[in-house]
């Protein structure tokens, strides 16, 4: 009989704006772990700030991590309706003697927090209802609940990355689990909803740290197993600071947007603070195979969107020709009508191009109505000579019984070599009265995939 423990991962997002990509990198490992050892993935929406949070945002999360294929084990779970259940236990601890009513008010906090300013220190909680009665003046009033942290010894947060982080007791406050309100704090609702979702390993950014070694007693005062926790580094923008909205965009479905692929982005995150070997690109089955928690490193990795493109660029050239026509759809475009064209040049196109978006881009020259628009540049490349030689090429072009790349290839290089025209003096004009820009794909894919009645007609338009 196997008597192991079953590894019980989460991730647990504050449905307050967009899914963070840090979030999602998070998601990811958590995701991966679980997979990795057999266990259970699970999701908690951490709701109980009713003001911020909104049903548009959890939408968000629940669609992002959809798109991107992290599938999360039983229903999600929603920290809000566990409120009754956090009331329990902050009222069990203070039950105990483990946690104490607090009636300092704002005005006295603002006070401690003007004398340790002065002080040049950290402000904290001086503990001043921790072993004071209340008096009938205190009747009625509303007051918060605080825990009773440990002020002697220390506490030891074993972490499967960071190593042992120690934290005297004594720089620890006592931190309020119930506000005034009623409503608990993150830092209760956090160890309770964990323990009642048997979370054995807690993987989570490093800015928690200061909050687990807080978390840690609070498990310690309930004689509750302490999970195990993995602290990974913040993701950073280039500039090596915490990444924030200066760096741009934060929230998955930007990159969504963008078109970057869902398999990209997880592989490049993947990579974002962990490593196996030199290796770049792995299926899902090897990250599920190969994750774990030693190789991911201690410091920070910076965000660096060009390397995400070059990864998303694999995938894209690597991704059959009619899954890229299906996205390709997406973005309103009529690849019903242009569907023979499009697969005639996606091979060569989709090699070059990094997001979607800029597939499409690539391919504008074909869905454009005649006469179709010139930008400067192709406007100026068409002088008289220019369109004289253009003039010639259409009667040759005329001559093709057989429209495919290799006659066209050939067509081309006969006529520059027996008019004495270097190749380029016939190319741009070409790719200038065809797709209106001087920068295309190869210009025998751009005459192939237009055939040839549009091409003769682009022509005509324009001599």
């Amino acid at each position: 009989m196997n008597n192991k423990t079953q590894v019980v991962t989460r991730f647990a997002p504050s449905p307050t704006g967009y899914l963070h990509i840090g979030g999602v990198r998070t998601a990811l490992f958590n995701w991966l772990y679980a997979k990795k050892n057999k266990g259970k993935f699970l999701l908690r929406i951490e709701d109980t700030d009713q003001k911020r949070s909104s049903l548009d945002a959890i939408n968000i999360i629940l669609e992002g991590l959809e798109w991107l294929g992290i599938s999360f084990d039983d229903v999600p779970i929603y920290q809000n309706s566990k409120i009754n259940r956090h009331k329990e236990i902050a009222n069990k601890l203070l039950n105990e003697g483990k946690a104490y009513k607090c009636w300092t008010s704002e005005e006295e906090l603002l006070k401690m927090k003007e004398i340790a300013e002065k002080n040049n220190s950290n402000f904290r909680y001086n503990g001043l209802w921790r072993n004071k009665e209340p008096t009938e003046n205190e009747h009625g009033k509303p007051y918060t609940i605080r825990f009773k942290s440990k002020k002697n010894g220390e506490t030891i947060v074993n972490d499967k990355v960071q190593g042992d982080v120690l934290f005297q007791n004594n720089s620890i406050e006592d931190f309020i689990i119930l506000r005034s309100d009623g409503t608990p704090t993150y830092m209760l609702s956090a160890v309770v909803d964990d323990y009642d979702m048997r979370v054995t390993d807690i993987i989570r950014g490093d800015d928690h740290l200061n909050n687990t070694a807080k978390q840690i007693q609070i498990y310690k005062a309930l004689d509750w197993k302490i999970p195990k926790f993995s602290h990974i580094p913040l993701i950073h923008g280039a500039d090596g600071l915490k990444l924030s909205k200066r760096h741009g965009a934060l929230g998955i479905d930007y990159y969504k947007k963008k078109g970057f692929l869902p398999e990209a982005i997880k592989n490049y995150l993947l990579r974002l603070g962990w490593s196996h070997g030199d290796k770049e690109i792995f299926t899902e089955e090897e990250m599920i195979k190969l994750f774990n928690l030693k190789n991911i490193r201690k410091s920070s990795s910076r965000l660096d969107i060009e390397k995400l493109k070059s990864v998303n660029n694999f995938y894209i050239k690597n991704k059959n020709n009619y899954d890229l026509l299906n996205l390709i759809k997406l973005k309103n475009v009529d690849c019903d009508r242009y569907e023979t064209s499009i697969l005639k040049i996606l091979p060569e196109v989709k090699n070059k191009t990094k997001t979607i978006d800029e597939l499409v881009e690539s391919l504008e020259f074909i869905f454009q109505i005649r006469p179709i628009a010139l930008n400067e540049k192709a406007t100026e490349i068409l002088t008289v000579d220019a369109k004289k030689i253009l003039f010639e090429i259409k009667k040759n072009l005329e001559t093709l019984d057989t429209w495919d790349i290799n006659n066209i290839e050939q067509l081309l290089k006969d006529f520059s070599h027996s008019k004495g025209i270097k190749f380029k003096n016939l190319g741009l004009p070409l790719r200038a009265v065809l797709t209106g820009t001087l920068s295309s794909p190869s210009i025998y894919n751009v005459l192939d995939c237009l055939g040839k009645d549009e091409v003769l007609n682009r022509i005509d338009d324009v001599i």
